[in-house]
C-alpha cells in the first residue's frame, strides 16, 4: 500500500489547526498539544541554531587532540567522520533522514546501516589505504582539488564565455575529489539503480496487474468513488502546460545556447529520465518517506 508518511504527518497539523474539539478533563486538544510541542521546539532550538552553536556538534575527542590531525579526522562534526561528536541540534540529528519521525522503521534502519557502512567502513578503508591517492585530499570535503591537494582554479580552465578550455585542463592537471564526495556520489547512482531494481522486484507485478486494469472496466475503488464527486480536470490541460512548458524551455536554451550551453536534446533527456524515474521513486517516497534521491 502506498500510504505517504510525510502526508499523514500534514494531515494531523491540518486536523489541529482546523478541527473543533472538545478538551476532555484532564486531557488537551489537538490544538493545545501543538501550541506546546511548537514552544517547546522554538525553546529547544533558539540555543544551538542561534545562541550557542556550538551545540551543534560537540567533538569532544578533538578537545583532547586539538594538534592532532587524525583526531580532527575522526571526531570532527562538521569536517570529519563525526566519531564520538555530540550532536544537541535537531536538524543535524534529523538531517540523513529528513523526518526520522514520520518515517517507518524499517527505513530508518535501513538508512542507518547504509550510513554506517559508507560512512565508517568504506570511507575510512578507502582513504587509509590511500585509494587514488586519497591522502592528499581532506577525507570530508566538497570541494575540487589538484593532485598535490591544492584548491583547484576552476576559473583557469574555462575561457571568458564560460566555455571548457581542454588545452588549459591539459596544463593545469586533473581535478580530485575528496573521498567522502566520491563516495557519495557513487551511493548517488547506485540509489539509482537501486530504486528500479528495488520496485521491480517487490512491486512489479502489482504495476502489471494496476496497468492493465486502468485499460480496463473494473470495480473502483472507495477513494475514486469519493473522487468522482469533484468535477475532474481535462486532460489536454495538462497535455497543454507540457507542451507550452518543454516548447518555452527549448526555445529559451537554443537561443541562449552560448550562454546555458545546454541543447534542445538535452532539455528532452532530461524530460525522458524524469517520466521514468516518477513511478518507482514515488513508490519509495510513498512507502519509506525517503525523497532525497533525485535525477
Amino acid at each position: 500500500a502506498m500510504w505517504w508518511p510525510s502526508n499523514l504527518v500534514q494531515v494531523s497539523l491540518f486536523r489541529a489547526l482546523h478541527e473543533k474539539e472538545r478538551r476532555r478533563k484532564g486531557g488537551m486538544t489537538r490544538t493545545q498539544f501543538f501550541m506546546v510541542a511548537f514552544a517547546c521546539s522554538f525553546a529547544y532550538y533558539i540555543f544551538p541554531g542561534y545562541l550557542f552553536e556550538m551545540l551543534t556538534s560537540i567533538s569532544w575527542i578533538c578537545w583532547i587532540f586539538p594538534a592532532s590531525v587524525v583526531a580532527q579526522q575522526l571526531g570532527s562534526g562538521l569536517h570529519g567522520l563525526g566519531i564520538g561528536a555530540i550532536g544537541l541540534d535537531w536538524s543535524s540529528i534529523s538531517s540523513y533522514l529528513g523526518s526520522p519521525l514520520a518515517s517507518p522503521l524499517f527505513a530508518t534502519a535501513n538508512i542507518a546501516v547504509g550510513f554506517f557502512i559508507y560512512i565508517y567502513l568504506v570511507t575510512p578503508i578507502a582513504y587509509w589505504f590511500n585509494v587514488y591517492e586519497a591522502r592528499n585530499f581532506p577525507i570530508f570535503s566538497d570541494g575540487l582539488f589538484t593532485a598535490t591537494g591544492q584548491k583547484y582554479n576552476i576559473s583557469s580552465i574555462v575561457d571568458s564565455e564560460f566555455h571548457f578550455d581542454a588545452n588549459a585542463y591539459e596544463k593545469n592537471g586533473p581535478l580530485y575529489i575528496s573521498t567522502f564526495f566520491a563516495v557519495s556520489y557513487g551511493l548517488g547512482f547506485a540509489c539509482l539503480t537501486a530504486t528500479i531494481v528495488h520496485v521491480i522486484l517487490f512491486h512489479g507485478s502489482e504495476i502489471w496487474q494496476l496497468s492493465k486494469s486502468a485499460f480496463q472496466d473494473r470495480k473502483m475503488d472507495v477513494h475514486t468513488k469519493l473522487m468522482r464527486r469533484y468535477r475532474q480536470v481535462p486532460e489536454w490541460w495538462f497535455i497543454c502546460i507540457l507542451v507550452a512548458s518543454a516548447a518555452i524551455t527549448v526555445f529559451t536554451c537554443e537561443y541562449y545556447i552560448e550562454q546555458l550551453q545546454l541543447p534542445w536534446w538535452g532539455i528532452l533527456l532530461a524530460c525522458a529520465l524524469s517520466i521514468f524515474y516518477t513511478l518507482p521513486i514515488g513508490i519509495i517516497t510513498a512507502t519509506t518517506n525517503q525523497v532525497w534521491i533525485q535525477t
